[in-house]
């Protein structure tokens, strides 16, 4: 007897259903089979069957569960529900003013030829209303999206269509999840925070927005257990404009009682070189009915480098507009035309000028471009001279004087230039490498002082006027990051103290010697002695007995002094003893620290609360613009708790992901610059 072989069935019409899209309808003698194209089951294939056990089969088909079947529970959704329509996008947009958030989106049941892309597994997936809300807000507030977006046609029929089921939420609604993830993620945050053993750094910098509002947003910096360095935004308040340094510092010390970190509080870095000073004396003022200051506070004031670095080249180069201005004249006049660019070029190559680097415009915005537009144009200064002498239009000519300003100008500039470029190249710099950069200029600001053309000679004196202020609030703190770097430790201060300080460097680099070891006696006395906060954890003896403890200060200082042999060698001496470590491009400080905590474990307590204290506020994108901080209209339209949530939320969940997931993540950060 022969055996039937088996062949396609010659369909009279069209099969209608998406399932047939996954099954290969075949006749085997009288009977009718639909075979799975994804495990080869057979199943019934007469057209008296239907296809609800053709579906069933395809959701429980694991050979299956890489492809995504939304559409199959789409089409059988449709026929429960026959409203359900097609909105094309061009339809939605038509009906974008009269749709409401509660309007049934429509969808298209139809099955793309295409495969989707990206497997699903739908092994035992079903969809939840509640996560995919919260995924939402998270999404926005990692990318910082506006709320705005979830009211959007776009995205409501991109999300319909995408999953049918998922209830479109208010801008409001989305608000509230985000309220809720914000409030997650700050138990989080202040339970890090909480377990830390070392002490936090904060960084104030001060925002403005488009509607002349300012905020002030308070960052803390800290090294953790594993000897990383830690960025969290703590908060993002808005400042009323009544607000004086007595109510700003009211503000500034709720903000550290709400986390609990008044008694970790190492220091505090500022924006600007100037100002602040009685905001910062009522905090430290405040901070020591507490607990004393670490050296007595000198180390508790610190200032931002880079904004040092931006405020001097905004007053060099305010000193020399007119200079600027006629150097830019210039290069706008020889690029005018190509008949005087052409002529500009055959009188460059007479005088032997190479034009490696073509000339530039600067950008209003960025103070860097402006120095590479001197440093073009310098490039060309004999070709200017001599342009002057043979085109009767070019009215911008600069004299022999005014490019001799202009040349040394930009050599200042190109300083300052290249220390930021130092300062910022990193996501997060430890304290360490400030010292020797900021040292260079402290002495290059010396020379220049001396030169004899009194122009420049008055601009250096400006320069370093701003410059000492700076360095008499953070020298100190700077110079012992410097030391307890391995690489360096007292030899750094000993080499560039006499060239700053000639005659009186002894004095200088002893003062630095007995600033870091009564600050290592000061570790050694609070490693030996009940710390507050471990008693505070017991119940309330941090409350009832801090006054008790303050005043035997005295005694744990009497008592450290007379418990110590006189053989005994301390960390900071042995450190210092020890030869420096070798100098090389792949040292890790941190590392360095770790691994050598066990051998200095006083000195390592230190080496982490110094290492930490953020020198700089201002990233890369800000660094060399003239302008400043400024919030964009989605965030500055938030009421204040909203705002400082998704700013602070996007803060916190940006670090989550660069730690646990992609080492590159793409933010619409709310980050504008505008003039100041």
């Amino acid at each position: 007897m022969e055996i039937p072989t088996e062949t396609p069935i010659k369909k009279p019409k069209r099969l209608t259903s998406v399932v047939w899209n996954h099954f290969e309808r075949v006749r085997k003698a009288d009977i009718c089979y639909a075979v799975c194209v994804h495990c080869k089951k057979k199943l019934s294939g007469s057209s008296n069957s239907g296809t609800t056990h053709l579906r069933n089969h395809l959701l429980r088909c694991l050979k299956r569960s890489n492809y995504d079947v939304t559409q199959i529970l789409a089409a059988k959704r449709k026929k429960k529900d026959p409203t359900l329509a097609v909105v094309t996008y061009e339809e939605g947009q038509r009906k974008e003013e009269t749709i409401s958030p509660v309007t049934t989106f429509k969808f298209d049941p139809e099955v793309k030829k295409e495969e989707v892309n990206v497997p699903i597994n739908l092994g035992s997936v079903r969809f939840d209303q509640e996560r995919s809300r919260l995924d939402l807000a998270r999404m926005i507030m990692l990318h910082g999206y506006p709320l705005a977006m979830v009211d959007h046609i776009g995205f409501k029929i991109f999300v319909k269509n995408l999953q049918p089921q998922f209830e479109v939420l208010t801008n409001s609604a989305v608000e509230l999840d985000c309220m809720t993830i914000y409030a997650k993620e700050k138990q989080k945050m202040y339970e890090a925070i909480h377990n830390l053993h070392g002490r936090i750094s904060l960084s104030a910098d001060v925002w403005d927005s488009s509607e002349n509002a300012r905020y002030m947003c308070l960052t803390a910096f800290y090294i953790d257990e594993d000897w990383k360095l830690q960025k969290k935004m703590l908060n993002f308040i808005t400042l009323d404009p009544s607000h004086t340094d007595d109510i700003l510092s009211e503000v500034v010390i709720k903000s550290l009682t709400d986390w609990a970190i008044d008694r970790k509080l190492f220091s505090m870095t500022f924006d600007h070189c100037t100002g602040y000073e009685e905001l910062i004396f009522r905090i430290k003022d405040w901070l020591s009915q507490n607990r004393p200051l670490l050296k007595n506070g000198e180390l508790f004031d610190v200032r931002c480098a880079v904004q040092l670095m931006k405020s001097i080249v905004s007053d060099v180069m305010e000193a020399i507009r007119d200079v600027t201005h006629k150097v830019r004249e210039s290069i706008r006049h020889v690029k005018n035309s190509q008949v005087t660019l052409g002529k500009f070029n055959e009188i460059a190559q007479q005088a032997a000028i190479s034009g490696e680097r073509p000339l530039i415009l600067d950008c209003g915005q960025q103070w860097s471009s402006t120095y590479l537009m001197l440093e073009a144009a310098l490039d060309y200064r004999g070709a200017f001279c001599l342009l002057e002498e043979h085109d009767p239009t070019y009215t911008s000519a600069l004299s022999e004087t005014e490019w001799d300003h202009a040349s040394a100008v930009a050599g200042y500039v190109k300083l300052f230039v290249e220390v930021t470029n130092v300062f910022t190249t990193n996501k997060y710099s430890t304290a360490n490498i400030y010292f020797p950069e900021i040292c260079d200029i402290h002495i290059q600001l010396i020379e220049w002082c001396k030169n004899p053309d009194n122009f420049l000679s008055d601009i250096a004196m400006k320069m370093k006027e701003k410059f000492d202020r700076y360095w008499s609030k953070c020298s100190l703190t700077l110079a012992i990051a410097a030391i307890l770097d391995p690489r360096f430790k007292m030899k750094l201060v000993e080499y560039y103290y006499p060239q700053i300080y000639d005659s009186d460097a002894p004095n200088q680099i002893k003062a630095i010697s007995d600033a870091i070891r009564e600050l290592s006696n000061e570790y050694a006395m609070g490693s030996s002695s009940l710390d507050p906060d471990t008693a505070g954890a017991s119940g309330s003896l941090a409350s009832t007995t801090i006054g008790t403890r303050d005043r035997l200060r005295g005694f744990d200082k009497f008592l450290h002094e007379t418990s110590q042999s006189h053989n005994m060698t301390s960390d900071l001496d042995k450190y210092l003893e020890e030869p420096v470590f070798p100098r090389n491009y792949d040292f890790s400080i941190l590392n360095w620290w770790k691994v050598h905590t066990p051998r200095y474990p006083i000195l390592s307590m230190m080496a982490r609360d110094i290492l930490g204290v953020p020198a700089s506020t201002l990233g890369p994108e800000l660094a060399f613009n003239n302008r400043g901080r400024v919030l964009d209209h989605h965030r500055s339209s938030l009421n204040p708790d909203a705002r400082e949530a998704l700013i602070c939320g996007q803060d916190w969940l940006r670090m989550e992901s660069e730690e646990y997931n992609s080492p590159h993540i793409y933010t619409a950060v709310p980050l504008t610059v505008e003039s100041k």
